[in-house]
């Protein structure tokens, strides 16, 4: 039950990214604020205000309707020059930057709340303009209906005001990279701190029984309580085959498991079924559930900024500073993950990215695209010069696998630079690397 509740939870998760999530929700308080004014008129409360506070009714019939008419008219304009803005956005983040970044500025709630507040304004106008119907002789006037009408229009045009200037903001890189910096190092502080620095080894589970996949998706999350309580239920040890936010195909292991035989195959079937009910899958990729998502996104603004397109070093070397500041996190966290049962007995492995794994991947793309820029070749060493330095690393194999890539560095910068300059200052920073690090490694190509 728990794990269809996390499901559910997680589904409420990816809804709320939707861009049309906060507008619906908001249009449709929009919607039913002006059937309730509409009752609340017709029981006289505009009658009575004008006895007791006239200054709180418009009670004039052609007032009313020019302002109405006019506040429909100005919404839908300023709805689609938001929305328009909005798909330039997304579009010049996409071109410029990474396609990766556009569920993170869809999902802007800032954003779909102001455009909620425009949609919820023109519904109400709407049926506020409707509601002025004859009645008699004379007009049945919504006057006090209209004073509201009034006051969300102001809110309205200060939305806009604000919005305009919230995108401006938004389209800038430094922005979008801040944003993707801060939840991917949200994210890793809660993994290091819920770890146990506990030394263990996981048997090995290449004879344990496997499940398969039952649907196509990334890998989002795994529910680990839930599956926690089956694995101390019937006694079992599980390994999650896949690593987080890998691209799952229909058939493919995800979970091993090892434990006591049961009664029947039925009863297999259900526990097997139970065991995959726990992991979540998803079309989208969210930094909130995997910090690697964010290496990847920085990344490859990095490469696009060196792109000849766009030519941008200056961004480039801002996205390496982040990209430091990540990594000196993730040398404090282990390469392993286990889940541990009240006993300190690790009972689930969880794959995950291991560092070298992760630090070649990000310096296989920038040594390729970026190592013809002397300056970008230089803040790389300036990086691998901060992370030699660290004194809180959790595994000193990281400081290995930093030598192994500074040695691949060393390699590619020389290949492809000739100029003498160039080349006296990559040895510079190679006998600084050399004076930070132990004497037992080497610099050699």
């Amino acid at each position: 039950m728990k794990s269809y509740l996390y499901k559910i939870f997680k589904s409420l998760e990816n809804l709320e990214s939707k861009i049309a999530f906060y507008p619906a929700i908001i249009s449709l308080v929009g919607l039913l604020f002006a059937f309730f004014m509409i009752f609340l008129e017709s029981i006289g409360i505009s009658k009575y205000l004008i006895e007791h506070a006239p200054i709180l009714v418009v009670n004039n019939t052609e007032t009313a309707r020019s302002l109405l008419t006019t506040f429909i008219a100005g919404l839908i304009s300023i709805m689609v020059f938001s929305f328009s803005l909005v798909m330039i956005l997304l579009n010049q983040a996409s071109s410029n930057f990474s396609p990766r970044v556009l569920p993170g500025l869809i999902s802007n709630r800032r954003h779909q709340i102001i455009l909620g507040i425009y949609n919820a304004t023109l519904l109400y106008c709407i049926f506020t303009l409707v509601s002025i119907t004859p009645h008699g002789d004379k007009y049945q006037m919504p006057g006090f209906s209209v004073l509201l009408a009034i006051i969300f229009m102001t809110l309205s045009l200060g939305a806009f005001i604000y919005f305009i200037h919230s995108i401006s903001q938004e389209i800038q890189v430094n922005t979008i990279m801040d944003k993707i910096f801060k939840k991917s190092k949200y994210r890793l502080e809660k993994l290091v701190e819920a770890e146990k620095y506990i030394d263990t080894e996981f048997e090995d589970s290449s004879n344990w029984k496997c499940i398969t996949a039952n649907t196509t998706g990334y890998m989002q999350d795994v529910n680990l309580r839930p599956l926690a309580n089956l694995a101390q239920e019937h006694n079992l040890k599980i390994e999650i085959v896949p690593i987080k936010g890998a691209y799952i195909l229909k058939g493919i292991a995800v979970i091993k498991y090892k434990g006591e035989a049961n009664k029947g195959m039925d009863e297999d079937e259900d526990l097997e079924s139970k065991l995959l009910d726990t992991i979540v899958f998803s079309n989208n990729e969210l930094i909130e559930d995997n910090y690697v998502l964010a290496f990847k996104q920085i990344t490859e603004i990095a490469l696009k900024a060196m792109s000849p397109g766009i030519n941008d070093p200056g961004t480039c070397i801002n996205a390496i500073d982040y990209i430091t500041e990540l990594f000196a996190l993730r040398m404090t966290k282990k390469d392993h993950s286990f889940y541990f049962n009240e006993n300190d007995e690790a009972i689930i492995h969880i794959n995950t990215v291991s560092f070298e794994e992760l630090l070649y991947n990000v310096m296989a793309a920038l040594r390729t695209y970026c190592r013809h820029d002397i300056i970008v070749v230089q803040k790389l060493f300036i990086m691998f010069q901060y992370l030699l330095q660290q004194n809180n690393v959790l595994n000193e194999n990281y400081k290995e696998t930093i030598i192994k890539e500074v040695v691949n560095l060393k390699k590619d910068a020389l290949d492809t630079h000739n100029n003498e300059r160039d080349i006296e200052l990559i040895n510079s920073y190679i006998t600084k690397l050399e004076n930070v690090n132990p004497s037992e490694y080497t610099f050699e190509v």
